[in-house]
């Protein structure tokens, strides 16, 4: 049975996991050498995998139930869960407390007792008149509600077509192309058989299937009325099949298809037992809508694969090294750096492999961990030079270009490669999100905020990124509510980023909290615990010194130096 965790009882029951004592009502955990307080949203995931602890979670029923109705990237999570390893001193490589479970979740190991709760408090059980069918669409919709959403909204916008529309229209366009490529066509189901039981089936399944789909956020279905219907008409997918009773066996074959290309995208057939019809249809409907998105981001992962390498294995590699680099942690970072040599092992001539690896060795410049940064800035120019040689027309590649230079001060250069890179793709966010922080950096903060609200139209996923720069604008423009506001939404997606963290405690003093500010300060000795004011602001790329002089009288107040 799927249970989805009291709110109540996850405040108030005190649990002890392994060694340590854990209080959600005040997100802290303890043990005999001391307390570690962590973010809200880490505490729910932990009580969360207390709750299965032994069993695996995957990560759609962690997103369901801890961001309910929220549209978060996978970042949210993996932060989450870098956090808690982090505060319970556990080792990914030998876990003793959470264990990942690959490309299915997490799973909690260490022995854990509620303390002061009985088990009828620990969570709400399905109310006992709600059928089988009822209790799946309860629980399993809204995990693969959020599993399309992200497959779709992340997967399928990186396929908008490269425009070139004036400056006034790019945002509206684009939002526009990003709503189409959200758009299913649903045609009725062929019954393989001349009776009337075999047009029934066929109804009642394809009807189950559009209701489920249209439930979904963002997603347009469109039911069409005839098995030969024109779906090239409507941008997008078409989703059709077939349906066959043969004595106690029903067979139902799917198809996908994108109306664009033509290109079948995915074909499978189910066979199960015919005994309970409705139990067997309700679980063909929630595996396909559990499916569909998964094989749509396949497709579109694929066809954006072969724009930049001939190798997908190379391209997955270069993916995973995107996700580890925006943690920003020197193991992560290390690990990104593997994943790009890995990739270019499989593929010399992948630029963007190449510019992938320069911002790993930027990022240690970035963040200090080198003592004498100048080598690293000067591998991390060579190989971005390198992948801009081989590939001048890749945005993504300019994008990285713009990155090195930020970190060597070069900020006119920076500017540059990034505006070099919206030529060449008038809808990339990122692009104008970077180039919004450089004029936040150089002390044009009030140029920032148009940039990057724009960049949040087109990539309403973009990270936590998008609201640490914004939050810093915001600051260093002294409004102060806006600032908070989007700052403490950046470190929820990536409680471990030092820099949100300083301009959250110098964003707090402005607001007259002084012991939120502390608070925020004990997070950053946390996180570095030999950080040291000066030192870090003469490898920020902030250049502009009323800014710098604001932020350090900020921060002063807060007991930084």
């Amino acid at each position: 049975m799927t249970r989805t965790l009291s709110k109540d009882a996850a405040e108030q029951s005190r649990l002890r996991i392994g060694e340590w004592s854990v209080d959600p009502a005040t997100n802290e955990l303890g043990r005999a050498d001391g307390t570690v307080r962590i973010e809200p949203k880490a505490m729910e995931v932990l009580v969360l995998l207390a709750d299965r602890a032994g069993r695996v979670v995957s990560r759609e029923e962690l997103f369901a139930i801890v961001w309910p109705g929220v549209v978060v990237g996978d970042e949210a999570l993996t932060q989450s869960i870098i956090k808690l390893r982090k505060a319970l001193g556990d080792n990914p490589r030998a876990p003793s407390y959470i264990e990942t479970i690959s490309k299915r979740g997490y799973r909690l190991i260490a022995p854990v007792v509620h303390v002061g709760a009985s088990s009828a408090a620990r969570a709400t059980a399905v109310a006992p008149h709600d059928s089988p069918a009822q209790r799946r669409r309860r629980f399993l919709l809204p995990a693969s509600v959020v599993a399309f959403l992200l497959a779709v909204a992340v997967g399928l916008f990186a396929l908008l077509p490269v425009s070139k529309p004036g400056p006034d229209t790019i945002a509206s366009e684009a939002v526009e192309s990003s709503r189409q490529l959200l758009m299913l066509t649903l045609v009725p189901f062929e019954p393989l058989g001349g009776d009337g039981e075999q047009a029934y089936l066929a109804r009642g399944i394809g009807n189950d299937l559009l209701t489920e789909l249209s439930r979904v956020p963002g997603l347009r279905v469109i039911s069409t009325s005839s098995p030969n219907a024109d779906a090239t008409a409507s941008p997008g997918y078409l989703v059709s099949g077939s349906v066959q009773r043969a004595a106690d066996t029903l067979r139902i074959t799917i198809h996908l298809r994108d109306t664009q290309s033509g290109q079948q995208l995915w074909a499978e057939r189910f066979e199960r037992p015919f005994g309970e019809l409705f139990a067997v249809q309700d679980e063909i409907v929630n595996k396909l809508t559990a499916l569909l998105p998964g094989k749509i981001a396949e497709a579109a992962r694929e066809q954006r694969a072969r724009r930049h390498t001939h190798s997908l294995e190379a391209y997955d590699l270069l993916l995973r090294g995107q996700a580890l680099f925006l943690v920003r942690q020197i193991d992560t970072n290390e690990e990104a750096r593997r994943l790009y040599r890995k990739a270019l092992e499989l593929d010399p001539k992948f630029a963007r492999a190449y510019a992938g690896l320069a911002m790993t060795y930027a990022m240690d410049a970035a963040l200090q961990w080198s003592v004498d940064p100048s080598p690293s800035l000067a591998r991390a120019r060579e190989l971005a030079e390198t992948a801009r040689q081989i590939d001048p027309d890749s945005p993504e590649v300019h994008w990285a270009l713009g990155f090195v230079h930020l970190w060597s001060r070069r900020h006119e250069q920076a500017l540059q490669s990034l505006r070099r890179a919206i030529e060449l793709n008038r809808s990339f966010a990122d692009a104008y999100a970077f180039i919004g922080g450089i004029h936040a950096y150089s002390g044009e903060a009030a140029k920032t905020v148009p940039l990057v609200r724009n960049a949040m139209r087109l990539n309403p996923d973009g990270g936590y990124l998008y609201y640490l720069i914004l939050g810093r604008a915001y600051l260093f423009e002294n409004d102060v509510e806006q600032a908070l506001i989007n700052l403490r939404e950046a470190a929820a997606r990536n409680p471990v980023n030092l820099e949100t963290r300083i301009h959250l405690a110098a964003t707090l003093v402005a607001a007259g909290d002084i012991a939120g500010a502390q608070w925020q300060v004990e997070e950053i000795r946390a996180l570095e615990p030999s950080f040291a004011l000066g030192s870090w602001l003469d490898a920020s790329p902030l250049t502009s010194r009323r800014y710098r002089e604001r932020l350090v009288a900020l921060l002063g107040q807060a007991g930084v130096e």
